[in-house]
Formats: structure tokens, sequence, C-alpha cells
């Protein structure tokens, strides 16, 4: 459709700040994900934007969050730190935070995978 209901997420992990946009299906489920890390022409943000586009590939076709998740929660690299989120205060990697928080906002930890 033309408009689609999303929700944005400001971050910070480490030193470095992003967003995490997820457009939603009209029952509310995520369908698309874009993450944009504020280090323009980095590496971490081409690997940020390689990720989303395969998540949101994922789940449009039917693959649950949950899933897509525990491959990610947990992944270790720079930037990596305090993030100023009172419910995910310490990320491993900007993936780990990301995807800890899709779960919180979306659920998927209980889901049968």
């Amino acid at each position: 459709p033309d408009f689609r209901d999303s929700v944005t997420k400001k971050f910070r992990v480490g030193g470095v700040k992003g967003y995490v946009t997820v457009g939603l299906y009209p029952d509310g489920r995520p369908g698309e994900v874009f993450l944009v890390v504020d280090s323009a022409g980095s590496t971490v943000r081409g690997y940020a934007d390689a990720v989303a586009v395969a998540t949101s590939l994922l789940l449009q076709h039917g693959v649950p969050l949950a899933l897509i998740a525990r491959k990610y929660v947990g992944t270790r690299f720079q930037p990596a730190g305090v993030t100023g989120d009172a419910d995910i205060p310490m990320a491993t990697s900007v993936l780990d935070y990301v995807f800890r928080w899709l779960r919180l906002r979306f659920g998927g930890e209980d889901e049968q995978v």
C-alpha cells in the first residue's frame, strides 16, 4: 500500500546513535525493518543496512521474529556498551540492541520455532 503504519525507535549503543524503523502489517505484525546508524559510509552502517534488508525478506516470507532475533541477540562487535535505555542498559553490538528491542516491542521470545 501507499501508506503503512510504522514504529521508529531512536537508540544509542556506545557512542553511536541510530534509528530502527519497523513497517507494520495491518494486524500490527512487523513486516519490514529499516536500520540506520550515524556512521555514514562506515562498515557498521553497511552491515546494519544489509541485516535490515535480510530481516525484512525473512519476515515477509513468514519466518518468525523469534527465530531471526535468536541469531542476532548476543552478537559481539564494536560499537558496544551503554545504551541509555532502561530496558536494555548494555548491548554487545548494535544488532544485539536492535533485536533485543524488537523482541521487547513485538514479542517473540515465547513463540515455538
